[in-house]
């Protein structure tokens, strides 16, 4: 069988996470998230920087979004420090500074908050706000990766599947795709795929990469459909 250019496997790298970590249900309203958060409090700190960003129970103001994510941030809050880090990566409420971002991702990454460990690895990768570095994303995103988190995981078999910041090894790639893939991350089921369809760090098996591409294809990723297609 001869496989298409889109099985092959690539080095798709996930867009820089700059989501803002939200929580899933503010524990109190507006006034009295602004009493606690005027009393000092670091979680109502955060809290309050995310309804003012959601524009949840206010009107939205990024502005008055960094102002409280920093007086938490400053307190040491994890959460805070990531989502400031995310507001100087984006540029809302602030003029873009990847140096900045890069400063407060540190500060959370360092405390092991796995978001930040992440995204702290991908801009050592990409070189945003430091000199582009693999061997020190490598390291972060092994951090992340050993707590569970996705994403990390896929990033980490790219860095292996391309030799970046580490030997290239199609089997440790095969072990974080896996990780990844079983987690529901479609990039991740999507190379595992184009892994067992070439028998890249495994036996060639076109069922089981068919399996993978099924997977990721229900869960979005067009190079998945392709792949199943290709494959059917």
């Amino acid at each position: 069988m001869t496989l298409l250019n889109t099985l092959l496997v690539r080095k798709t790298t996930l867009f820089l996470a700059t989501a803002i970590l939200s929580v899933s249900a503010m524990a109190a309203d507006f006034s009295q998230t602004l009493k606690l958060a005027n009393q000092g409090n670091d979680t109502a700190q955060s809290n309050l920087g995310l309804m003012y960003y959601e524009g949840n129970g206010v009107r939205q103001d990024y502005a008055k979004t960094v102002e409280w994510f920093e007086k938490s941030a400053s307190q040491g809050y994890a959460k805070a420090q990531h989502n400031l880090g995310a507001m100087y990566a984006k540029g809302e409420g602030v003029r873009q500074d990847y140096a900045k971002a890069f400063e407060w991702y540190q500060k959370s990454a360092s405390q092991g908050f796995v978001e930040s460990q992440y995204t702290f690895g991908f801009m050592y990768e990409k070189g945003l706000g430091v000199r582009q570095d693999y061997a020190k994303a490598v390291e972060w995103f092994e951090r992340s990766a050993d707590q569970g988190f996705a994403q990390a995981q896929y990033q980490l078999g790219s860095m292996y599947g391309a030799g970046e910041g580490v030997h290239q090894n199609y089997a440790k790639a095969i072990e974080w795709y896996t990780k990844a893939a079983n987690q529901g991350l479609a990039q991740a089921q999507h190379n595992l795929g184009a892994m067992y369809a070439k028998g890249e760090g495994v036996r060639q098996d076109y069922a089981t990469a068919k399996e993978w591409f099924g997977k990721s294809c229900d869960n979005g990723d067009q190079d998945g459909c392709d792949g199943y297609r290709t494959l059917n």
